[in-house]
């Protein structure tokens, strides 16, 4: 299969995944529309900005000469779409004229914009233009197929850990007070206050923690990347999720994350996680800030040797029911090759 991936080569890319692991067995090339923005819109200072706000900017127009123009040279059997903000309707219209299937994945919620860089009206626009959508929220699926008759599959997010980080993490000594890892929100700043109002003691890493938190429970670090982020969501006793309002409900990347390096996860109780995970074995969940502090309490007060095994059967149910990405691409290439 000859596939053409549209989307971001940053480092931190969900698609650099799957372009690794599709490339074991076909021929995969990536575009990077999002990074020719990014690059454009955060080049020369304030300029680019405000001349794209004022709706003055060609850059968009821009990034879908590029993408025709790569199309003409790959000649690709399908093209996947990664979210597309930057890619319009028009373009995608004439892909599909040229008898080549499009695919798309938005890992945030196509019809819920909950800040700038979540969606805009070229999302809109293109639902009804694939030929397959991929999603990781129940509820997004039942929409696009009641709404656009679309055809819709499951792509749940996943974790990429390589055995080496794994070990490491695995041999710190365990921190025992509850962690969040993520940047603030209203939302996320109240449910972080009420834990330390109870008393207990925890440490949040993120970007602008100090303006939402005055606690003197509560530590301030700054964000944690790559083998930090695993050993960090790993040692300490108790790690944190919580939902943006896109994606209520469900789940999001930590969710995999945090079980696959045998971090113990507070969660909140939406449908999906008790789907994927089993409560009170490799998952707790809450319903309420109450709900959590009594929760993060009982599992500080764990035994070490119960603590561990919770952390044995997160790690066990990843591994066993394929939450990995490579699992993830292998299913997504089989679900497009079925359209082609």
């Amino acid at each position: 299969m000859n596939l053409l991936l549209v989307g971001s080569d940053k480092i931190f890319a969900i698609e650099n995944i799957y372009v690794k692991y599709l490339k074991e067995k076909h021929d995969v090339t990536l575009f990077p529309a999002q990074s020719i923005f990014y690059d454009y819109y955060y080049r020369k200072g304030i300029v680019h900005k405000l001349l794209f706000k004022a709706g003055l900017s060609s850059i968009y127009r821009n990034i879908d000469k590029l993408l025709i123009e790569k199309i003409e040279a790959v000649k690709p059997q399908a093209v996947w779409v990664f979210k597309g903000m930057e890619i319009s309707p028009k373009t995608l219209q004439w892909i599909k004229s040229r008898g080549i299937r499009l695919v798309n994945y938005n890992p945030d919620n196509p019809f819920i914009f909950s800040g700038r860089g979540s969606g805009n009206s070229n999302i809109t626009n293109s639902i009804g233009l694939y030929d397959l959508h991929f999603t990781y929220n129940h509820e997004i699926k039942e929409r696009l197929q009641k709404d656009y008759n679309a055809l819709v599959e499951d792509l749940p997010f996943g974790f990429e850990i390589n055995d080496s980080v794994f070990s490491e993490a695995q041999n710190q000594e365990e921190i025992n007070k509850a962690c969040f890892l993520g940047n603030p929100d209203k939302e996320r700043a109240a449910l972080v206050n009420g834990i330390a109002e109870s008393g207990l003691p925890l440490d949040v890493f993120g970007n602008d923690w100090k303006s939402f938190v005055k606690s003197e429970n509560i530590t301030v670090h700054e964000p944690v990347y790559k083998d930090d982020l695993w050993k960090t969501l790993r040692r300490y006793r108790v790690q944190l999720n919580m939902m943006r309002v896109h994606n209520e409900n469900s789940h999001n990347m930590r969710t995999f994350e945090i079980p696959a390096i045998g971090g113990i996860q507070l969660a909140p109780d939406t449908v999906e996680h008790r789907f994927f995970f089993n409560e009170g074995k490799d998952i707790f969940l809450y319903k309420s800030i109450d709900d959590c502090i009594q929760k993060v309490k009982a599992l500080i007060a764990l035994p070490a040797s119960e603590a561990e095994q919770i952390r044995v059967n997160a790690r066990r149910t990843s591994i066993e029911n394929k939450y990995s990405y490579r699992d993830r691409a292998l299913h997504a290439a089989e679900k497009i090759k079925r359209i082609l």
